[in-house]
């Protein structure tokens, strides 16, 4: 493969070898004066490919599921790569709208767990007594009960379900359709969502349904998804075509290793990103040779929140000792190492209702409650714990917002420099500081 598999041509037979008269003993090889070009620029190509290779810059994505590693990966892409083809748009389309199911399916639930369905009752008898309300007929609790029957329960018969999967000609005017490579469970919901998008919708803009976002975190609920259900006609058009934003928001479980190839300013990047779940780590090693660097990314927010795979392990907790095992692991010992606390927008928000000190692994925060800049040091102070030496330096911390473009290109801009920095200072070319 690549220049490897240039082999230089045997040179032919030379002429003085053969029979002649006179006696002497066989002649020496003789090296075709033609050959020594092209043997000069094979090696030369060698050599290129080997300074190339050792140059590349290997960055690779590591943390817990849901932190925004692939948000990270996709803004990487948005910004240095190439433009997502029709095929890829059609695919986030339907993952919007597969987002959007998953998410109802999970608030209603809450709704009744907490209770509220009484609630909702007293609201949906204001909103009939309304005239001219934006309801269109129904109410919030005739909506509660349609996607408690299809989306959860799953207590509609057969024939109102497939009624209702939109398995009719309507899906062939829509621009988004299926994608195969979305898989079946995310395109049976997205068809789902087109036959329900009313009703959730109506849900949705409940006050019922604001008290059950507020307490969102028992569920693991994407924050960003959201900007999903304000903007449900959009997403329910036959016209619909996912934005950036949408792409960037999107929610797909990473199951294998991916990597993109970047070529910026001259320097070639490789970037990998990984599945996060327990379930996927052991596939992290693979990509553990020549890495340059790690960007370890952990989601600031999720200090209240557990592991959707292992429901009595806080989420903070499981990032800070991925962070400790990843940080002093021998595989890594001369690799820079960022760590980006990510969902800063998220934080900001949550700390407003939820304190820090009410967490049972956290009750040594001593910081005022509802105060952003002390809790966002308190946590880096527990990254920082989880170091063996104190080699790590404040510059290689970023609080972002993986889902603000603006926001990631600066960072990705100083981790770039950061990394190449550090880099050639491991390599010899620069002194140490």
């Amino acid at each position: 493969m690549g220049c490897g598999s240039s082999t230089p041509a045997q040179p032919p037979p030379s002429s003085s070898n053969s029979s002649s008269g006179g006696g002497g003993g066989p002649s020496a090889p003789q090296t075709n004066p033609s050959e020594a070009p092209r043997s000069r620029q094979i090696e030369a190509d060698l050599q290129r490919a080997r300074h190339e290779e050792e140059s590349k810059i290997k960055m690779l994505l590591l943390g817990a599921g849901e932190s925004g590693k692939s948000t990270i990966f996709k803004q990487m892409r948005l910004l240095y790569g190439t433009e997502r083809s029709e095929e890829d748009l059609r695919l986030y389309g339907v993952v919007a709208r597969s987002n959007i199911v998953v998410a109802a399916r999970k608030l209603c639930s809450h709704l009744r767990s907490l209770g509220l369905e009484e609630e909702l009752d007293r609201e949906a008898k204001e909103m009939d007594e309304l005239e001219g309300g934006d309801h269109g007929g129904m109410n919030c609790r005739q909506a509660y009960d349609e996607l408690m029957a299809y989306l959860v329960d799953n207590t509609a018969g057969a024939a109102a379900q497939d009624e209702s999967s939109g398995s009719n000609g309507e899906m062939t005017k829509d621009w988004v359709g299926q994608s195969p490579r979305a898989g079946l469970a995310a395109n049976n919901d997205a068809k789902l969502f087109l036959a329900h998008h009313e009703s959730i919708r109506i849900l949705w803009q409940s006050n019922t349904m604001k008290q059950v976002w507020a307490k969102r975190s028992a569920v693991n609920i994407i924050d960003s998804h959201k900007d999903y259900l304000n903007d449900i006609p959009r997403i329910a058009s036959p016209d619909y075509r996912p934005s950036t934003q949408d792409v960037i928001i999107a929610r797909v479980r990473t199951t294998h290793v991916v990597m993109e190839k970047y070529r910026i300013d001259g320097i070639d990047f490789e970037m990998y990103d990984v599945g996060g779940q327990r379930s996927e780590r052991r596939k992290w090693i693979d990509c553990f040779d020549h890495v340059t660097a790690v960007i370890f990314v952990a989601a600031l927010s999720e200090y209240d929140q557990t592991l959707a795979e292992a429901k009595r392990t806080n989420r903070m907790v499981e990032a800070l000792e991925l962070f400790r095992s990843v940080c002093n692991n021998r595989a890594f010992s001369n690799t820079s190492i960022m760590l980006f606390l990510n969902k800063k927008d998220i934080f900001a928000e949550k700390i407003m209702h939820s304190d820090i000190a009410a967490q049972r692994p956290f009750c040594d925060y001593a910081g005022p409650t509802k105060d952003f800049d002390h809790g966002v040091l308190y946590f880096i102070q527990k990254f920082k714990d989880c170091l063996i030496d104190d080699e790590f330096n404040d510059s290689f911390i970023h609080v972002t917002c993986a889902t603000d473009t603006n926001n990631m290109e600066f960072v990705l801009d100083s981790t770039r420099t950061i990394i190449m920095t550090d880099n050639l200072k491991r390599s010899g070319f620069l002194g140490a500081d």
